[in-house]
């Protein structure tokens, strides 16, 4: 399985959620893949935010060596599932690529995981203190083992 983690910058959210589903991958021993992106540019080459980073690293993370990258089209086509950190960033994904794209039925609300239905966003830490992304890591963290969990029998 092919997973692409999507929010808006590809430093705070979706490097997250990219190394924690990484490291729970591992540890169950599944063959698949994950990587992140941002639908803005802003970001593009730089490392996680320093507090992703650091939340990461004290939960036996390393996600220092990821680089923030904007979003592609064909995306759509290397992935099998694409989850958005927010409704906003699956609006910007329909406007890059357009409503009725193939492929626009892989991009699903992350939390809709944990939560089916909701569709909630997962706050962005960006704006607000270490707390925060202290609080975005466990809400990541219980969505990937229900991804895992719903996927794992394969």
């Amino acid at each position: 399985m092919r997973i692409l983690m999507v929010c808006l910058g590809n430093i705070c959210r979706s490097p997250i959620a990219e190394g924690v589903l990484q490291h729970k991958i591992r540890q169950h021993g599944l063959n698949w893949t994950v990587d992140s992106a941002g639908t803005g540019s802003y970001h593009v080459g730089e490392a996680p935010h320093r507090f992703s980073q650091k939340i990461c690293l004290s939960n036996g993370i390393d996600i220092s060596h990821q680089r923030a990258r904007r979003f592609k089209a064909v995306d759509l086509e290397k992935f099998d599932i694409i989850y958005v950190m927010a409704p906003d960033v699956h609006d910007d994904i329909k406007n890059m690529v357009g409503h009725t794209a193939p492929g626009m039925h892989k991009v699903v609300l992350f939390l809709n995981e944990l939560a089916p239905g909701s569709n909630a966003a997962v706050p962005d830490p960006w704006y607000g203190p270490e707390e925060g992304y202290r609080h975005v890591f466990e809400l990541i963290s219980r969505t990937c083992d229900a991804i895992i969990e719903k996927y794992k029998r394969g």
